[in-house]
């Protein structure tokens, strides 16, 4: 369970995702390394953008955008030649073929059309060496593109921003904002001082934290705030949007204050008024990063429709497609703003890695992403982990390993699932993102606040080899009971500090959920936030199917979600890795 691009905005990723990455141009015969963060034109009647986004010891992801100049064509294939032995091993939107070291990317027939002016936009991965240059010469339908004509456009959108407004990864380059509320929360605590002046996110999770809730600061507060802290760089301010009616459907500590059917409320009285204050020029000059409603759209996949882990309350989200709808709206709306950067929600390789998960929830996030007004160019990325504790890499072991001819799979840990981690997890799902039709340059986030699992505990290698389980048990790094646990987890510790590219895909390491912010109420504690008493948060709670009927593993003594809870600070502080 839980806790469990548009051509004119010319986003192009390449610097960012891998150092090795190029964006080059091919025009004629020759081709030249362009700088990072741009990219470069090749073709008569056509130009080709060839981007490598990702660039390893083995392998290569590219995505290439080929636009018609000459005469509306009714099918075509674009041609060209490696040079370092590479080879194709998928391909995305096209059917990529190769024989020798020509390769031909053939439209996938719903993209066959190419109008004067048009573009189609495809992707591939290959195998490599790591040394991967830009083809030299590309030809579309056996014409050499060099960009000898010229034709129409098409119109823009009129409410997208303008071309070049935002930046390929807004945390590359920029300071990232403080709570000043978190920040004093965490001052006050014995050795706080350490990790205080670390960004975290504001979560928006009511109507009234808007305006600030119970004499909080509100959301024009805090941006205003930003603008001081801001300088004369730039600052990303991270906000949590997270207010979705029947809000994460089986999870009782987060429910929310709308019921399933007040989809008008979310519009109109929640994400109209934000995307409003976003939309305000004062703060024009901020790189204002949203995590779009966390949890919810992988339930439905997960907790409905007669798996054993379904509930009531989400198989009527299901049927009522107002979580596609709210998400929706509020991508199309929050997206207007050419400094605003949404990232979905998107789970947790111990939720979604398994195969019976993975793909649906690709789906369902692109049905949501084309909803309500919504295009995919309103998605910069997905942000993995966020209030969860999955381990950021386990290097102890690996998916591909065996213990006495017994894969790692089989493992009561692993349990079948496909990834051992947050990033190997991460990446492979932004890969399975832009397959079913999301921007080949969107970045992921993971959220490292609490992932760290530090401490006198920490194993410094792999298991015993005595079977599968010695193996994975004796070397993982996240110590939780079960994969499927997720509130207030004993001995849990501060995570990897937060930071920009940190690895291949991902745009940033962050603490969105704030450390010290408690997850859920180990009894039931009456609240005016609709937040409920879930059975997880209690640390003598003897589980459920979804997390393999094992114990909680809470912390006690816990008050209601969002709340401050400093025994879980102090654990968290105490467990920190790398260690304070």
């Amino acid at each position: 369970m839980s806790r469990t691009s548009r051509t004119t905005l010319s986003r192009s990723r390449t610097a960012l995702i891998a150092a090795g990455a190029l964006v080059a141009a091919a025009a004629g015969s020759a081709a030249a390394a362009a700088p990072f963060g741009t990219s470069a034109a090749a073709a008569a009647g056509c130009t080709v953008d060839y981007k490598i986004q990702n660039q390893w010891n083995g392998g290569l992801t590219a995505s290439v955008s080929v636009k018609n100049l000459g005469a509306a064509i009714s099918g075509w294939q674009l041609q060209w030649s490696f040079s370092g032995g590479e080879k194709v091993s998928q391909g995305w939107n096209a059917t990529v073929s190769q024989s020798g070291t020509a390769v031909t990317a053939k439209d996938a027939g719903y993209n066959a059309a190419l109008a004067t002016g048009s573009s189609a936009t495809f992707g591939f991965n290959a195998t490599g060496n790591g040394n991967s240059t830009v083809p030299a010469t590309f030809k579309l339908n056996g014409v050499t593109c060099d960009g000898g004509t010229t034709g129409p456009t098409d119109p823009p959108d009129p409410t997208d921003p303008p071309a070049g407004e935002r930046a390929d990864n807004p945390y590359q380059g920029a300071k990232v904002y403080v709570n000043p509320e978190w920040s004093a929360n965490a001052a006050a605590e014995p050795g706080g001082s350490r990790v205080a002046n670390q960004p975290t996110g504001v979560w928006l999770d009511r109507i009234a934290a808007i305006e600030g809730a119970n004499g909080g600061m509100g959301l024009r507060d805090h941006l205003d705030e930003a603008l001081t802290q801001k300088g004369s760089g730039e600052l990303v301010v991270q906000l949590v949007i997270y207010n979705l009616p029947g809000r994460d459907c089986s999870a009782l500590a987060s429910n929310g204050e709308l019921g399933p059917t007040e989809i008008g409320r979310y519009k109109s009285e929640y994400i109209d008024p934000i995307a409003a204050i976003l939309a305000d020029e004062k703060y024009a000059g901020l790189r204002i990063v949203t995590t779009v409603e966390i949890d919810s759209l992988p339930n439905l996949v997960t907790n409905a429709g007669g798996r054993p882990t379904a509930t009531p309350e989400c198989d009527v989200m299901k049927a009522n497609g107002n979580y596609q709808k709210g998400v929706g709206y509020a991508l199309n709306k929050l997206g207007d703003a050419p400094n605003v950067y949404n990232y979905i929600d998107a789970g947790h390789h111990g939720w979604i890695g398994w195969d019976d998960n993975f793909g649906p929830t690709a789906d369902i996030f692109k049905e949501a992403a084309t909803t309500e007004g919504a295009t995919v160019d309103d998605v910069h990325g997905f942000i993995t982990n966020t209030a969860n504790y999955g381990a950021t890499t386990e290097d102890h072991f690996s998916i591909d390993d065996t213990v006495n001819g017994t894969s790692v799979r089989q493992s009561k840990w692993i349990d079948w699932n496909r990834y051992t981690d947050e990033q190997s997890y991460a990446q492979a799902f932004r890969n399975e993102l832009v397959s079913v039709g999301f921007n080949s340059d969107i970045g992921m986030l993971i959220d490292t606040s609490r992932n760290g699992w530090g401490g006198a505990g920490r194993p410094t290698g792999p298991g015993a080899t005595t079977n599968v389980d010695t193996y994975v048990d004796g070397g993982r790094y996240d110590r939780r009971i079960h994969l499927g646990n997720w509130c207030n987890q004993a001995g849990a510790g501060l995570g990897e500090r937060p930071q920009a590219a940190p690895a291949a895909g991902i745009d940033a390491y962050v603490w969105m959920k704030p450390p010290g912010e408690s997850d859920g109420s180990s009894k039931e504690i009456p609240n005016d936030e609709g937040k409920g008493f879930d059975r997880m948060c209690d640390p003598t709670y003897e589980g459920n199917a979804r997390n393999g009927n094992n114990m909680s593993g809470a912390l006690p003594d816990a008050p209601v979600s969002g709340k401050w809870f400093s025994a879980q600070f102090q654990e968290l502080m105490k467990n920190a890795y790398p260690a304070l």
